[in-house]
């Protein structure tokens, strides 16, 4: 097990060329168990998404700064959940600039919109917090355990516990509504950026034991998960609808922007049970929702399509939450 360490210690380029090419194989697997079909949809609407988003934060001089932040966040949040990390620091001290380098490269397309915005100074930051991302410890298993008590979120929303403690959003959530406070121009924007939070507390599967000992029935267990997190995101998102409340959108567009967030939510719990147990399925058919959700929303043909996934996403969730817990597909 020695040998990681002196390719590391005496030629770094080799071993920086061998480690991407390994996570360039594992990249491929993963496309191929999404399938042509998923990627034909899902990279031109993320792609869409991602290039809009840009160009309103960019609208905005503070947002413009707001973006290499969010992008950190996110690498940020991705790092402390990797599954090879122990393994790295066994095997290779030497492994962080290799994850510097990734992140650095994950980054480019964000940055290089930023440079066609000419926001310089936000596409020179970027890279340099994604690096430093690297060097973040990963997260304990354990320290759920030791300071749950300090958690505002009951134990029975267990997406909510995990994913907020993972992706640091119990600190962003007020930042963002500093932000957001500060420039009244950025309520949306904060609220859709605490939006891509909530997406990826549900991100990942619960194991099926779990799953069996929370659920008297399919439909209870449904409509249980549907109460706890929409009644979170409500509350979550009370002070941006607020702000907009306050502004130029008046109560009525500001219940519009949080009604359709919160309906996104409800998709994105859907599309979670919809391909329970296969995390690779449901995260991207939860970011393909929000991707054409927040494309599509000034479609005329949009309440159609958006009520069509409803029903569709809770019928198939159905399905397979009765597969998995054994019920009649009848009852």
């Amino acid at each position: 097990m020695r040998a990681p360490e002196v390719e590391v210690a005496g030629s770094r380029s080799p071993a920086l060329r061998a480690y991407l090419r390994l996570r360039l194989r594992l990249l491929g697997r993963l496309l191929r168990e999404i399938g042509w079909l998923r990627l034909a949809l899902f990279v031109p609407m993320l792609g869409l998404m991602g290039l809009q988003a840009l160009v309103v934060l960019g609208g905005y001089p503070l947002g413009r700064w707001l973006v290499p932040l969010l992008v950190a966040w996110s690498v940020l949040a991705a790092h402390r959940q990797r599954a090879d990390g122990p393994f790295l620091a066994s095997t290779a001290p030497g492994f962080r600039p290799w994850l510097a380098t990734e992140y650095v490269l994950l980054t480019l397309p964000v940055v290089l919109g930023l440079l066609a915005l000419r926001a310089y100074g936000p596409a020179a930051c970027l890279p340099g917090l994604a690096a430093l991302v690297a060097w973040a410890p990963p997260a304990r298993a354990g320290a759920a355990t030791r300071h749950r008590w300090r958690s505002p979120v009951r134990s029975e929303a267990f997406e909510w516990v995990g994913g907020l403690r993972a992706a640091g959003g119990l600190a962003l959530w007020p930042v963002l509504v500093g932000l957001a406070t500060w420039q009244r121009a950025l309520p949306v924007a904060a609220l859709v950026a605490w939006l891509l939070v909530v997406v990826s507390c549900y991100g990942v599967p619960e194991p099926l034991p779990m799953l069996a000992l929370a659920a008297r029935s399919a439909g209870q267990f449904l409509r249980r998960r549907l109460v706890l997190g929409l009644g979170y995101a409500a509350g979550t998102a009370a002070p941006f609808g607020l702000l907009l409340a306050w502004g130029p959108a008046g109560v009525g567009g500001a219940l519009a922007v949080v009604l359709f967030y919160l309906t996104l939510v409800g998709l994105v719990i859907l599309a979670k049970y919809a391909f329970y147990p296969n995390a690779t399925h449901l995260r991207t058919t939860q970011a393909l929702v929000v991707s054409l959700a927040l494309l599509g929303m000034m479609h005329p043909a949009y309440p159609v399509l958006l009520l069509v996934a409803l029903v569709g996403l809770r019928w198939q969730s159905m399905r397979r939450l009765r597969a998995q817990l054994g019920e009649n597909p009848t009852s």
